[in-house]
């Protein structure tokens, strides 16, 4: 096979232990793999999928492959391939893969663009590029597809967008929105990815700083808990008031950033939104603020302005730039601004993954079997795939849990009975 783009072929071992290392970690897609094995749903198919190229999505990939589909893999951020992962999907599964860590933007779009060769049926988004670039430069392609699947709150909100303007040309499932995903992926996984990368990138002790977190949405709460974990003092800033209750309600501290900006050691980003941390807040920052973003696109930090106001640009350690500014602050910008989990360490743990792309696999096969009775809107997740890879989950964590009686059922269905 010579139809791919990746860095070495030779790190294609090591990958291959790392995938396998991962896929123990993730019981329910292993038994989704087992099934579309026997059942063969995407026989036919072609697909193109835009995702962090980490252990994790390899055995997606694998997953649907087992399935039958003929299956194209770019990347959807330039700094979180994993190039041993790249190797070994193209070396040893024959995926092909269009991905290289570090990658420029013009490498990365041509990446998109190979992918999108592959002429799919089906897309798999991590922030909606496949879908966007199809409407915007192929959409002589647009009747070839059936649908497709997102799985981030940056995407969804894109797509929805193009939904609400009458531009989406084909249905896609919000994966992100499914309560098997948000509530562990984006809660638990990008809170602990996120410290994991901080301090992968910088070896700070987060006990006893003031750490500012931008935005209180699924995994912006995840960072906010686990840094208070960690002994950090949580500042929440927000712009929705019902959101912002329940931080302060959870306890923490609210108020604007600009409020935050003089007092912060350490601040993230995970809103979805642009210049979340902008010009008028590095002027007030503290020498040695910290500044970091997990959300999908590395827009929400004004890196920009941040550019024009130094003097001087220094990388000090690994994904850690540090800008000087006229009056001699230091402020230090990690991975570039870019999702700090994957440019600095390797993303969610497995066994959350296992879940999400769970989610992404039996959503696929939704849309192929459904397609054609969907209109050119986003979906949810149906309930009964949710609760299916819930039940999978606790099954494979040898927990169970109570049925209803039928009395009880009865009871719940019935109005008659009362006090």
């Amino acid at each position: 096979m010579d139809n791919y783009d990746i860095k070495n072929i030779n790190l294609a071992e090591g990958g291959r232990r790392r995938i396998e290392w991962a896929e123990r970690e993730m019981p329910v897609l292993r038994s989704i793999l087992e099934r579309f094995k026997r059942e063969r749903p995407f026989d036919g198919i072609r697909m193109a999928a835009c995702l962090h190229v980490t252990t994790e999505t390899a055995n997606l990939m694998r997953a649907l492959q087992a399935g039958g589909a003929d299956v194209v893999l770019t990347a959807s951020n330039p700094l979180s391939t994993q190039d041993d992962v790249a190797a070994c999907l193209v070396s040893h599964f024959e995926i092909p893969v269009f991905a290289i860590k570090g990658e420029d933007n013009v490498t990365y779009y041509k990446h998109i663009d190979a992918a999108l060769d592959h002429r799919p049926h089906l897309t798999m988004d991590d922030g909606a590029d496949l879908v966007s670039t199809l409407h915007k430069d192929r959409r002589d392609q647009l009747s070839e597809i059936i649908g497709g699947t997102e799985e981030t709150t940056t995407g969804v909100i894109r797509l929805r967008a193009m939904a609400a303007d009458g531009e989406l040309k084909f249905p896609v499932v919000a994966v992100n929105d499914a309560m098997t995903k948000h509530f562990f992926d984006n809660r638990y996984g990008t809170g602990q990815s996120t410290v994991d990368g901080i301090i992968r990138a910088t070896n700070i002790l987060l006990a006893g700083k003031t750490f500012v977190v931008g935005g209180y949405g699924w995994c912006a709460r995840g960072l906010a808990m686990r840094a208070r974990g960690m002994g950090a003092n949580v500042i929440v800033t927000e712009i929705d008031p019902l959101k912002a209750l329940e931080a302060v309600m959870d306890g923490f501290r609210v108020m604007p950033m600009l409020e935050a900006a003089p007092i912060g050691d350490l601040f993230v980003t995970l809103t979805g939104d642009i210049n979340v941390v902008d010009k008028h807040h590095f002027e007030v920052m503290k020498d040695g603020a910290i500044v970091a973003n997990s959300g999908h696109f590395n827009v929400e930090i004004n890196i920009p302005a941040l550019e024009e106001m130094a003097e001087e640009k220094k990388l000090v350690r690994p994904f850690v730039d540090a800008y000087t500014l006229p009056d001699g602050r230091i402020i230090h910008i990690l991975g570039e601004g870019r999702l700090i989990n994957l440019a600095a360490a390797e993303g969610h743990p497995a066994s959350v993954m296992d879940m999400s792309f769970a989610n992404q696999a039996l959503s696929a096969e939704y849309m192929v079997k459904h397609a054609e009775k969907l209109e050119n809107k986003v979906y949810a997740v149906p309930v009964d795939i949710d609760m299916e890879i819930a039940r999978l989950k606790l099954e494979a964590m040898g927990i169970t849990i109570d049925v209803l009686t039928q009395e009880q059922i009865e009871y719940l269905n019935s109005w008659q009975e009362g006090t």
